[in-house]
């Protein structure tokens, strides 16, 4: 049996779906999309229960990829029902959503989420009352407890029904509605989509055309606001009949203080600050004990084995691979997500996206990409993860080129390494002037180049509420199994490829080859650029094999300082880590990580090679 969880965002539909599905969850993207769905499977009374959790979308008569992506699940054969979640403390909105999905007449069951907060609003819902006017059972339910959340399945199972509720529609839509079910045959749903231009068939669009061209000259105004004004007439009225106190806003409240002009920004930056330093920190912690330990117990021993030379590389290239996966996932990618989880389920991460909205909308992308934004001097990787935040492909296209650019953790080694060393601060602190000049100036390109739809962002502020531990950690291991997964066998892959190279000659040939070139353009020995290839590996690993192949670490003693500075700059915005390649592909694809990868490296070297013009 194929359930589909469908609502708007932030009514908790995911956290009641790992709550029902526990530890069996799948990541997958939609078929011909990058749009992640979460399916579980579950068993209630030997009955096996196929769950997916659908994006949240505010509507299902949108262009979205979201919105195609729930309209073609719910009109799929192999759907039996259906849960719709809606938040009661603002039920007339989520009305909405749940009046399209009725019309598609699939068994359903209503779930009232945030009950709790409801309470504390004073607002009172009469569920039996709205049960007889969808026509199906309604459920009330406060997820970050757990109350009730048992009762959906066995509810959907054996209760559910078809909702019978009938929405008024004007009498000309009513009209346009019978003839087309009468003369091509079609469901009442597939009219109203007919009538808005939502049909393949030649011989429906047609007919549909001509009918919405009357009524639009008519009413004076498209079909499509028609209906939805219907459908927003019928939600109030149903709300108004169940609903028996209203919600009864107070001033001075600690909501008004977080979304305020003045102090929010403040506290917005005080928040991320927070963040970035106390992943910054813990991870670095962690990631030393982890990687030390890593290597005294593991690889260390495998040295000691005296393996013959290509059975020696390639477990070394392995070991490297998995010591540096681990050396990122859970210092650096399991600390950024448990302070994501607490911010989503405090409630403060809708209006962080609020507060930077205007600022981001410069960039291309709207107020949720701040937080990956920041989280990339932290770690690039957990940052790139973080761009599941971002509702549409097209801000995940633009955020990808732009966090991949963030000096992050590594990146500021090779700075304060040798720049801040060997050359000077103010050397140091002009690299990232100079990087985070071209990001700006790259997100203000690609916002204007990048193909695809720009949608408002219509944004629910969830309720302000104290964060579950047990919510926060499951919601964190969740995303994190997806790096230990998916990321970390193309992380072994290429580290793996990079290891056979080592071993055939590869790189004491490159740096042969490209000597000329980079003698000439970037003014760097050709071990030097050797050195920049295995910054690909590890970000700090192009400051360590430059140590060995130079043979010194007084590194003033064999490069000038012009030559340290073009490095430190080609190293910082070089061809990302192997790391957040992998995860790249995941999120944005192979062929977005293809170009964020030449863009940085192009980048990269015109960068070196104006700098080694101007200055050197």
């Amino acid at each position: 049996m194929k359930i589909g969880l469908i609502g708007n965002p932030n009514v908790g539909k995911s956290l009641i779906f790992h709550q029902l599905t526990g530890i069996g969850v799948e990541v997958s993207n939609y078929p011909g999309t990058t749009v992640d769905l979460f399916s579980g499977t579950l068993c209630y009374r030997k009955e096996r229960i196929d769950l997916v959790d659908l994006p949240g979308i505010y509507s299902l008569e949108g262009k979205s990829p979201e919105e195609e992506i729930v309209r073609n699940f719910i009109t799929g054969e192999e759907v039996e029902g259906l849960v719709a979640v809606l938040d009661a403390t603002h039920l007339e909105r989520n009305l909405y959503l749940l009046l399209q999905v009725a019309e598609y007449k699939k068994p359903l069951v209503v779930v009232l989420n945030m009950m709790d907060e409801a309470e504390k609003r004073g607002i009172e819902i009469d569920r039996e009352k709205l049960s007889s006017i969808i026509g199906t059972e309604v459920i009330p339910v406060t997820a970050t407890q757990g109350k009730n959340v048992g009762e959906i399945i066995p509810a959907i199972l054996f209760r559910s029904r078809t909702p019978d509720i009938t929405i008024p529609y004007d009498l000309h839509i009513e009209a346009a509605i019978r003839t087309l079910v009468s003369v091509h045959g079609i469901s009442r749903v597939v009219a109203l989509q007919a009538l808005q231009g939502m049909v393949d068939d030649p011989g429906i669009a047609e007919s549909a055309g001509t009918l919405a061209r009357e009524i639009e000259e008519v009413h004076r105004m498209s079909v499509q606001q028609i209906i939805a004004g219907n459908r927003h007439r019928c939600a109030r009225v149903i709300a108004e009949k169940v609903i028996r106190k209203r919600e009864e806003v107070t001033a001075g409240s600690l909501d008004t203080l977080l979304t305020s002009r003045v102090w929010g920004p403040v506290i917005l930056c005080a928040v991320l600050a927070a963040i970035l330093l106390s992943v910054f920190s813990i991870g670095s912690y962690l990631e030393e004990f982890l990687v030390g330990s890593f290597e005294s117990l593991i690889v260390q021993p495998f040295l000691s084995l005296g393996l013959e030379p290509l059975p020696e590389q390639i477990g070394l290239a392995i070991l490297l691979a998995l010591q540096a996966g681990l050396g990122i996932a859970f210092p650096f990618i399991f600390t950024f997500y448990i302070f994501i989880s607490i911010l989503e389920d405090s409630g403060y991460l809708t209006r962080a996206a609020f507060l930077a909205d205007s600022t981001m909308h410069r960039l291309g992308m709207h107020g949720q990409g701040i937080i990956p934004l920041i989280l990339g001097f932290g770690c690039n990787v957990p940052a790139i993860m973080g761009l599941r935040l971002l509702r549409t492909r097209r801000e995940r296209v633009i955020a990808s080129f732009l966090v991949s650019m963030i000096p992050c953790s590594a990146r500021t080694v090779i700075i304060a390494g040798i720049v801040a060393v060997f050359v000077g601060f103010g050397a140091a602190l002009s690299i990232y002037v100079i990087t985070f000049g071209l990001i700006i100036l790259t997100g203000i390109v690609l916002s204007r180049i990048t193909p695809g739809e720009r949608y408002g962002m219509i944004l629910e502020l969830s309720p302000l509420r104290v964060p579950e531990p047990g919510n926060v950690l499951a919601k964190s291991w969740y995303r994190i199994r997806e790096f230990l997964v998916i990321a970390m066998p193309l992380l072994v892959a290429a580290s793996i490829v990079l290891g056979l190279l080592q071993y055939i000659g590869f790189f004491s040939l490159f740096a042969e080859l490209v000597a000329p070139f980079s003698e000439t353009i970037l003014g760097l020995p050709g071990y030097a650029a050797s050195a920049l290839l295995f910054g690909i590996l590890r970000k700090e690993m192009a400051l360590e094999t430059l140590v060995i192949l130079s043979g010194t670490a007084d590194l003033a003693s064999v490069l000038t300082a012009g030559q340290i500075y073009v490095f430190a700059v080609v190293s910082v915005l070089f061809i990302p880590c192997i790391s957040t390649i992998a995860v790249l592909v995941k999120v944005v694809g192979a062929r977005i990580t293809f170009l964020v990868s030449l863009y940085t490296l192009i980048l990269g070297i015109c960068i070196g090679a104006l700098i080694n013009i101007l200055v050197v």
